[in-house]
């Protein structure tokens, strides 16, 4: 038979003292003798007492909940990359009895959140987009308001969890460089996500690593359309490149299917390597060649960070390396 639950009132009876003073024993704030403190804490053990979350975010002025901001104008492929964040996040939140509140924004709109924010609705934020022209970290600074951010950002004030996309990616272009590929293009995406801009520094930097000089007729922006994919390769192929990197799977699943549909051979033809694998490049022929990261990880560190800043600890930014290359027959 399941054991009717208790209150914080019927503790207070039980133990004739007050409930201000169970309270401060729960939470081990306030002036509290260690004898009473045991006491209460010893008769809620064995009592299987558990305190009401409203109750006791009440009592510390919090709401036990945080908000994951998703990027409205994400595409549907880009779904997996945002559930694996929600996993990792809510692995480390539910520990901590914390629920998440999914918040949407879209370029400046971010009327979502502003409400969240001034309804004291979440006790912190996570960011899992950041970008060059920020209105969503601005405003949160502005109202020094607790928020982590997934990715880079060069605002100091803006503490982030990130991947090693530079190093990644210099890596893997310098790899490809190696294999005597010499006209090595680039199709990238938004040039406002951070995340862009980090990959194309480290593309850079793999080309100048292994003696080559970037060409900007071989790099191009803001592709996010197969016919945009499909156009950009055909002005590549004109110019004789030798292979494309990707910035990530959505673009080098886009320029897999546009090779395929034209009878461009690959790697024969054209290689191709992404700086971003996932599951959207394992149903091609041949297999992509891509950079595997460990996104749970990056997700976990920055839950875990975000609450440690709610409870007033001191939190710094960190750059996980945690990357494969996997080299497959699409570079060979």
């Amino acid at each position: 038979m399941e054991r009717k639950k208790i209150t914080i009132d019927d503790v207070a009876n039980a133990l004739n003292i007050s409930k201000t003073t169970v309270s401060r024993a729960i939470s081990g704030k306030g002036r509290i003798s260690s004898k009473t403190r045991e006491m209460v804490l010893e008769f809620i053990k064995e009592n299987n007492y558990k305190p009401n979350p409203n109750a006791k975010g009440l009592a510390e002025n919090k709401t036990y909940n945080i908000a994951v901001v998703w990027p409205a104008d994400y595409d549907f492929l880009d779904l997996p990359f945002f559930q694996r964040c929600v996993v990792g996040i809510s692995k480390i939140t539910s520990v901590h009895d914390t629920d998440i509140l999914i918040c949407m924004t879209k370029g400046d709109d971010i009327g979502e959140l502003k409400r969240i924010v001034e309804n004291r609705k979440a006790d912190g934020v996570i960011l899992t987009r950041t970008l060059v022209e920020d209105p969503a970290a601005d405003y949160l600074l502005s109202k020094d308001f607790p928020f982590v951010a997934i990715g880079y950002s060069d605002n100091s004030r803006v503490i982030t969890v990130d991947n090693n996309n530079f190093e990644a990616c210099r890596e893997l272009t310098y790899i490809i460089a190696m294999k005597k590929t010499e006209k090595i293009a680039l199709l990238g995406g938004n040039p406002n996500h951070f995340i862009t801009m980090q990959r194309y520094r480290g593309f850079l930097a793999g080309l100048k690593k292994a003696g080559l000089k970037p060409d900007e007729r071989f790099v191009s922006f803001s592709v996010d359309t197969e016919r945009k994919v499909s156009d950009i390769l055909d002005h590549y192929i004109k110019l004789g490149a030798n292979c494309v990197m990707c910035m990530d799977d959505m673009i080098s699943s886009m320029l897999m299917r546009s090779c395929k549909e034209r009878g461009i051979a690959v790697p024969s033809d054209i290689r191709v390597a992404s700086f971003y694998d996932s599951k959207l490049l394992s149903s091609f022929d041949p297999p992509v060649t891509a950079v595997n990261f460990n996104d749970l990880i990056l997700d976990e560190r920055a839950a875990g960070s975000l609450l440690d800043m709610i409870d007033g600890k001191t939190v710094t930014g960190e750059v996980i390396s945690d990357y494969e290359i996997i080299l497959k027959g699409s570079t060979k």
